[in-house]
């Protein structure tokens, strides 16, 4: 890097900062400034610097801001990544379908329901047993046994579970057991956990 020049009230600002900025000493019309040699060094980075400016305009032709280096073959090359990403998303989709098929094919639900009979005098587990050999559709499956509560003046209910799919509904297993109407005054949900 050359010597910092000495101040001189002749040169503005600008001048001054670009001399610090190019490393260069700037030639003053002053006699001061004119009685100190410039360095011959600078005269020849001013050559070398010529050539490299040069060198970086051939190369800033060259360079394509938008990455368009080929013209021809970039359509081609589009089109072919569209439809490698098209089969990349069908694929992925037909993954996650997959997925959530097996997921759903293992997902069962617990439903706890009361059912109420319209007497006293009614036998519940012979009730019981007509519902869970009557009432099969595919994919659900009774608990082992039932509970017997008490709900007043001797009356009882009927508390059972059954395992449905996600195919099943436990709206439609229930209309089948109200279907009973001789037998079954009412049917509750007590409670759903997927499991």
């Amino acid at each position: 890097m050359s010597a910092v020049p000495a101040y001189d009230l002749a040169m503005d600002e600008m001048s001054v900062a670009l001399s610090f900025a190019l490393g260069t000493t700037i030639v003053s019309t002053t006699p001061a400034a004119a009685a100190a040699p410039a360095p011959a060094p600078a005269k020849k980075e001013k050559k070398g610097k010529a050539k490299k400016e040069e060198k970086k305009e051939e190369d800033d032709d060259d360079f394509d801001v938008f990455g368009d280096d080929d013209d021809d073959g970039g359509e081609d090359e589009k089109e072919e990544k569209t439809e490698s990403r098209a089969e990349m998303l069908a694929r992925l989709k037909k993954e996650a379908e997959e997925r959530t098929a097996r997921k759903e094919a293992k997902q069962r639900t617990l439903v706890a329901i009361e059912v109420k009979p319209w007497d006293t005098e009614q036998d519940l587990n012979e009730l019981w047993k007509k519902i869970t050999t009557e009432i099969k559709p595919e994919g659900l499956k009774w608990g082992e046994t039932c509970h017997l509560q008490e709900v007043a003046f001797g009356i009882k209910k009927i508390c059972m579970t059954f395992t449905m799919g996600v195919k099943n509904s436990s709206d439609d297993v229930i209309e089948k057991i109200q279907e009973f109407e001789d037998e079954v005054q009412s049917v509750e949900v007590v409670s759903m956990n997927v499991l």
